[in-house]
């Protein structure tokens, strides 16, 4: 089934309201697609399935997912009492060209100026079928919350400019950390060494800390 991307925020929402309380395998039966047993072969299948149905039409660019609207699509997994069970993914991070490079050009900041949060029943004893699709969420950052993440953003950025990747390790950043994200240790990228020549390392990517998100969550639904 081929949805179109929806024609205004209110839509997005309504779509997005729709499915609230379904099973994930209710939905991909309507759509047409097959539910796997397990999520361990198929990480994205659960955001892929709900691009689908609510017309998703960014694809692998680095854009809002749905870009005519300037909305980023974002499920979390979360525990019997509303609680986020990771940090969320945000986008690779570039790890060369990074001169004159500014925050509000900032791929992350593009991605989480106006974000659709859908909580996805997240426990791994439930079957992916059986998992409830949660309330949407409609977000954009706060001052403070803006302040946070460009502060951040802006912190980690330099280090990879000065040449100190292999430098950053998880806990640095209040709400954004830059952790390895590769498919297996192989998958090599080129990044800025320490004497400012080119080293091979892992690709990087940007996550919000689960307990951002999970602060988000509880303002929002209690």
């Amino acid at each position: 089934m081929q949805i179109p991307p929806p024609i205004s925020q209110a839509q997005l929402l309504e779509r997005a309201n729709t499915v609230a309380g379904w099973q994930l395998g209710e939905l991909a039966q309507t759509l047409g697609v097959e539910t796997p047993t397990h999520l361990r072969a198929h990480k994205g299948w659960i955001g892929q399935l709900l691009e689908l149905w609510l017309g998703a039409s960014a694809g692998s660019r680095p854009e809002p997912d749905f870009p005519q609207l300037g909305i980023e699509l974002k499920t979390i997994p979360v525990d019997s009492q509303g609680r986020p069970l990771e940090s969320t993914y945000i986008c690779v991070a570039p790890l060369t060209g990074l001169r004159g490079l500014r925050w509000q050009d900032s791929v992350v900041c593009h991605k989480l100026s106006h974000v659709l949060w859908i909580p996805i029943q997240g426990d791994r004893q439930i079957l992916p079928a059986e998992r409830i699709i949660g309330m949407p969420l409609l977000w954009q950052p706060d001052p403070q919350q803006q302040a946070s993440l460009r502060r951040d953003w802006e912190e980690l950025t330099e280090q990879i400019a000065l040449g100190q990747v292999e430098q950053i390790r998880a806990h640095q950043g209040e709400v954004l950390q830059l952790r390895p994200k590769a498919a297996n240790r192989q998958a090599l990228t080129e990044a800025i060494g320490p004497d400012g020549g080119r080293i091979q390392t892992l690709p990087r990517g940007f996550y919000l800390r689960s307990r951002f998100t999970g602060e988000l969550l509880r303002r929002h639904f209690l």
